[in-house]
């Protein structure tokens, strides 16, 4: 099946935040919150730009690893107390792709 353009938009908006958020690994905000917090915060970045891959494949794993991974940011952000407008304005943002998602969850491909 050929990608919807609305997953295709997701994709760009998702590979975007990747670009823009890359940098935020090496910043002295997310060093100073602890030793390890640049390496997981890492983690969860390349984690979005592979759920990103996934969807523009159209894969049902895409979908599966964006949802763990927002919720793994969105965790990550809670336990690091950043709690500002950008956080609520990219939860309100993953939670409407979610949906969106998920509504062409099934007819997506189940392999790999």
């Amino acid at each position: 099946m050929i990608r919807p353009k609305i997953i295709s938009f997701i994709c760009i908006i998702g590979y975007l935040s990747v670009v823009f958020t890359f940098p935020q690994v090496f910043s002295p905000q997310i060093k100073k919150l602890g030793v390890l917090m640049p390496a997981i915060y890492g983690i969860l970045v390349a984690a979005n730009f592979i759920a990103c891959v996934g969807l523009w494949y159209f894969k049902q794993w895409g979908v599966q690893l964006y949802i763990i991974s927002v919720f793994a940011k969105t965790l990550f952000y809670i336990l690091a107390n950043q709690l500002g407008f950008g956080f609520y304005f990219n939860c309100s943002v993953s939670f409407i792709f979610i949906i969106i998602l998920l509504r062409f969850y099934p007819k997506m491909n189940p392999n790999l």
